[in-house]
């Protein structure tokens, strides 16, 4: 996170929250602001000067985006799992835009261009990620919550949402840039 300004953090789980290099990078530069869902702040405490409780419905600007919060809660992934807070993020530049739902389907009220798309998760399948794209008909998507599927899987994934939804998909490998 070394140069960033900002971060958004969509909820707690380890998959989308490192507390550990969030805290070190907020302790590095004092100028880093860090929103998030005041349920997920709480886990901070050694960055609290840095953080900015930010909710549903919420627009606020950081980094010189401009940026609103949607949903609110984590997608169900089984009753006897607990809910955790969750939010959508909606990330403008004023001519371009990008959606990051964290672990929900919530969708925005406005058009997205570029969406990032669960793929496979706990709370997930591909009938409703499937849906999901179909429902936002963003420009672009690319796969999100796919580290668990194998190159096979993949593929079949990515090939029904791209010829069942009418959007651009694409798989990024970690690591690389577009």
């Amino acid at each position: 996170m070394d140069g960033a300004d900002a971060v958004l953090v969509t909820h707690e789980h380890f998959d989308h929250l490192d507390v550990a290099a969030v805290t070190a990078a907020a302790a590095r530069n004092p100028a880093l602001r860090i929103y998030a869902h005041e349920a997920v702040l709480k886990l901070l405490p050694d960055a609290a000067e840095a953080t900015v409780a930010v909710g549903a419905g919420e627009s606020f600007e950081a980094a010189g985006f401009q940026i609103r919060g949607y949903g609110g809660q984590h997608a169900i992934i089984h009753p006897y799992v607990p809910v955790f807070a969750n939010l959508g993020f909606l990330i403008s530049d004023g001519a371009a835009n990008l959606y990051h739902p964290g672990d929900s389907f919530v969708a925005p009220d406005e058009p997205v261009e570029t969406l990032f798309a669960p793929m496979n998760a706990p709370w997930a399948t591909i009938a409703e990620s499937l849906e999901f794209v179909r429902g936002i008909q963003p420009g672009r998507a690319f796969a999100l919550h796919d580290g668990l599927i194998n190159e096979r899987g993949a593929a079949v994934y990515g090939s029904h949402l791209e010829k069942f939804s009418g959007t651009t998909f694409r798989q990024v490998t970690p690591g690389s840039v577009l």
